[in-house]
């Protein structure tokens, strides 16, 4: 399976996003509003209202730093980044076992991310559990870290036990819809900027990054 975890926010911004997701308790709404007909029956969480002021705030800050992200930027050629909201999960909720949608009403789902807001020592379970032919990975981040996986994995999050779970979940549409081009590009992408670091410029390396723009052009939508 690939996927990316990346240590993103620094924990004061992801304690300034709380403080502000607090004071707003009223716009904590119950998250079988946004499933399909498929996680309607497995879903048991609140989301924070998309349209008010402050989600809205918040969503842009950190689509606008996911796009500032070298190392995210190169993993996931994000050409849309949509559908962004925060999720809180409380004792005795969770999140059964589903895929998201390929088509949402935001864009396509190429990748899925979650950005982990809370402390994972404040709660108890709550892991985001993603499922493939070797078993589940069981993901439970810090503060701030992110995982972006691709969206055509079943996944599911354990029931949270004690304590809350906040996290900032969303979707990207990549320029490359394959899973495995974009990983192949993603490879490639940071093979020569790691020569370029350790080198310097070269005639050679030049021609990688050209076979790089190529082939990103050749795959791309």
């Amino acid at each position: 399976m690939d996927y990316l975890i990346h240590k993103f926010l620094t924990k004061d911004l992801c304690t300034r996003i709380k403080e502000n997701l607090d004071q707003k308790q009223h716009e904590w709404e119950d998250g079988k509003r946004t499933a399909g007909s498929l996680a309607l029956k497995v879903k048991n969480n609140f989301q924070f209202n998309r349209n008010s002021e402050i989600s809205i705030e918040l969503t842009n800050l950190l689509s606008n730093k996911i796009r500032e992200d070298a190392l995210l930027k190169s993993f996931s050629l994000p050409r849309k980044i949509h559908g962004m909201m925060f999720t809180r999960t409380v004792c005795g909720q969770g999140y059964g076992h589903h895929i998201d949608n390929a088509y949402m009403s935001s864009g396509r789902s190429d990748l899925s991310f979650t950005i982990f807001i809370s402390n994972k020592g404040s709660y108890k379970g709550g892991e985001l559990c993603i499922q493939s032919i070797q078993g589940d990975k069981e993901i439970k981040l810090n503060a701030g870290e992110i995982i972006i996986y691709p969206s055509t994995s079943l996944h599911y999050v354990k029931q949270v036990t004690a304590g809350e779970r906040i996290a900032c979940v969303g979707w990207i549409q990549s320029y490359i819809a394959s899973n495995e081009d974009r990983c192949l590009l993603f490879g490639l992408d940071a093979g020569a900027k790691g020569l370029l670091a350790k080198h310097g410029r070269s005639s050679e390396l030049d021609l990688v990054f050209q076979a790089y723009s190529n082939l990103l052009r050749r795959l791309g939508d």
